[in-house]
């Protein structure tokens, strides 16, 4: 099985995880996290270095795996180590970037529509300008585009999970309108990829090994990678963004219950349950 090797990737591989590593050794981190961040390093190199990575220049569909991996794994997997939230705690005097992280500039970096815009732009801007076929010829240019991917990926996971810090604590239900119309913008740039021209017709003709599907088939492998991958790859969040929901409902019920509680052992008036709920009372309280 032909494999490379991308030296800038395999480098930034190695010292990201082994900062993560020194930074969560000695304290109370949980194993999961550090698992989760390194599984996401390990992508990187499985994209940059495995046999996707020999044959990227030759079948679209390979490209393909690698923007879903990029975008929507590598990302997920990285945030689910909390790597802010780590790197808070490593550097106390970072007050600085405590500051800061809660600005107005933060916030309106991070503001949903934002978000949306950065995570869907960067794929429509690949596959629907003469960007993609730079890729294939610059490799320069192609370590800049997957940067991209991933920073765009974890900018979105990051505000959505909220495992880390974050300048902005949006409703669960936003996360799902922003994740809805991800799998829409996933399901528009698949069909225009399967009914459409061929991109970079010239480069694969020439760069065709002679086996394997010929170009409009390998579009067509591609444009499903990127549609029906794309959505199969968002599931684990959706899920877990479901569950932290749920969590979140049933410890802001107790939360109540223990209030009303306290309150009624005070022998203070109970009231309508809602009257109690900081979230209601100012809208239902009595007139």
């Amino acid at each position: 099985m032909p494999l490379t090797f991308d030296a800038p990737a395999a480098g930034c591989v190695l010292v990201l995880g082994t900062l993560y590593v020194r930074a969560a050794r000695g304290r109370n981190w949980p194993p999961g996290r550090t698992t989760a961040f390194l599984a996401g390093l390990a992508t990187i190199v499985v994209v940059t270095c495995s046999p996707l990575a020999v044959y990227d220049t030759t079948f679209f569909w390979v490209r393909a795996v690698q923007t879903v991996t990029l975008l929507m794994i590598t990302p997920l997997l990285l945030a689910l180590g909390a790597p802010v939230r780590l790197l808070l705690d490593s550097l106390p005097r970072a007050a600085w970037l405590r500051r800061h992280g809660r600005g107005p500039l933060a916030r309106a970096l991070t503001f949903p529509p934002v978000v949306t815009v950065v995570l869907v732009a960067p794929v429509l801007v690949l596959y629907l300008t003469p960007l993609y076929d730079l890729t294939l010829r610059s490799p320069l240019v192609d370590g800049l585009v997957r940067l991209v991917l991933v920073g765009a990926g974890f900018t979105y996971f990051w505000t959505r999970l909220g495992l880390d810090p974050t300048p902005r604590e949006d409703p669960h239900l936003v996360s799902v309108w922003i994740a809805f119309t991800e799998v829409v913008f996933d399901g528009a740039l698949g069909l225009v990829l399967w009914l459409g021209p061929l991109l970079a017709p010239a480069h694969y003709a020439a760069a065709h090994p002679g086996w394997g599907p010929d170009p409009r088939t390998d579009q067509i492998i591609g444009a499903g990678v990127l549609w029906i991958g794309g959505d199969v790859a968002g599931l684990p969040f959706v899920v877990a963004l479901f569950v932290r929901w749920a969590r979140d409902d049933a410890r802001r019920a107790k939360q109540i219950d223990a209030q009303l509680d306290e309150d009624e052992g005070a022998g203070a008036s109970p009231g309508l349950w809602w009257e109690n709920d900081p979230a209601l009372a100012e809208r239902f309280k009595r007139r």
